[in-house]
């Protein structure tokens, strides 16, 4: 089988942590390269993952002719000026989010990437975990009718570290809405099909003393009128967090608790109605519960590789198109001013 070969830059943190284990099983992939600043680290992770070679700058890995595509997991605020070195070079591209460190700079790199006949898609992984693939389904197959409102809850404890490069704005862009909140927009627009019109929010920082924002609140309306709310919070401790996408029609609802993060997993309980009927005046929510789906459970990375791998491979169409991440950023921008000005963003 023809395998797509990779060079990862910034193969520390998350590439470490999931997506290079996620690609040593893809069938479709292979790891030439790795980079990290510390030559020490990028050996051990050489080492580590059986890559061939291991370099201390991303120009040394972009000009290794054994490298087909680049995977980026460094922190934002290098992501724009490394995905134009590699369309430079030639290198299909696959990168982390938010793209850049605005929508501005993320399209610049789009337009940049098009021109050199570079593809370039975003690491929206969440989009290939079992139970988000079975609600994007259900919804596009009409099984709860039309959608009329959606929530999310992603959380995580996240409190004061020096160091942490996600807890700088000049580095990261933002907090728990543009680490988290980037995921659980893209797939309320995903599941849906549907994409945002109008953005309100709150950001705050409430708990810690970093300057990004540890709690966000961000209503969306979209473009078939649905109601949907995302929070985010780096402020709720592990041990307390559920998790959650839900949405509900006019015929049924979907309720996924764990099914988002960086395992695939959790549970999501389904109801489809036949006949909807008239209005009842009894009320009793408690004599429809539901079924519950069981989840083809595997690894989202490994997924997400392989998806990657295929479209470059085969000329297919990208599951997660970088232009999809631009568009979400555009939406947290919206949803950054609206929490500073206290007003409602229309969205184009």
């Amino acid at each position: 089988m023809e395998k797509l070969r990779f060079g990862v830059i910034g193969a520390g943190g998350i590439a470490d942590r999931r997506t290079l284990p996620g690609m040593m099983d893809a069938k479709n992939a292979e790891l030439t390269a790795v980079m990290e600043v510390s030559a020490a680290d990028a050996e051990r992770l050489r080492d580590k993952y059986h890559a061939k070679r291991s370099y201390t700058n991303e120009h040394e890995l972009l000009a290794d002719p054994e490298v087909d595509a680049v995977y980026i997991a460094s922190p934002v605020t290098f992501h724009g000026r490394q995905a134009i070195a590699a369309a430079d070079a030639g290198k299909h591209i696959l990168i982390e989010k938010p793209l850049a460190m605005s929508s501005e700079e993320g399209q610049q790199v789009l337009d940049h990437c098009e021109k050199k006949g570079v593809r370039i898609a975003a690491g929206l992984m969440m989009r290939f975990g079992s139970h988000i693939m079975e609600m994007k389904r259900a919804v596009q197959d009409g099984r709860i009718g039309q959608v009329v409102s959606g929530y999310s809850q992603f959380t995580l404890w996240n409190p004061d570290m020096e160091g942490n490069w996600r807890q700088v704005k000049a580095m990261s862009g933002g907090g728990c809405m543009m680490d988290m909140g980037v995921h659980t927009i893209d797939l309320m627009q995903y599941i849906t099909g549907s994409r945002v019109r109008r953005v309100a929010a709150m950001n705050d920082t409430v708990v810690f003393h970093y300057d990004v924002e540890d709690s966000s609140t961000v209503l969306l309306e979209l473009e078939n009128g649905a109601q949907c709310v995302i929070q985010t919070n780096f402020n709720i401790p592990d041990q307390a967090a559920k998790w959650r996408v839900e949405l509900f029609g006019t015929k049924g609802r979907l309720m996924g608790e764990n099914v988002i993060g960086q395992n695939d997993g959790g549970s999501l309980n389904a109801l489809y109605l036949e006949n909807v009927g008239g209005y009842d005046p009894k009320q009793d929510h408690n004599a429809f519960t539901g079924v519950d789906i069981a989840g083809d459970f595997g690894n989202m990375y490994t997924r997400e590789i392989e998806s990657f791998s295929n479209s470059i491979l085969k000329g297919l169409p990208l599951e997660a198109p970088a232009s999809d991440a631009v568009r979400v950023q555009r939406i947290m921008e919206a949803a950054y001013r609206s929490s500073e000005e206290n007003v409602i963003i229309h969205i184009d």
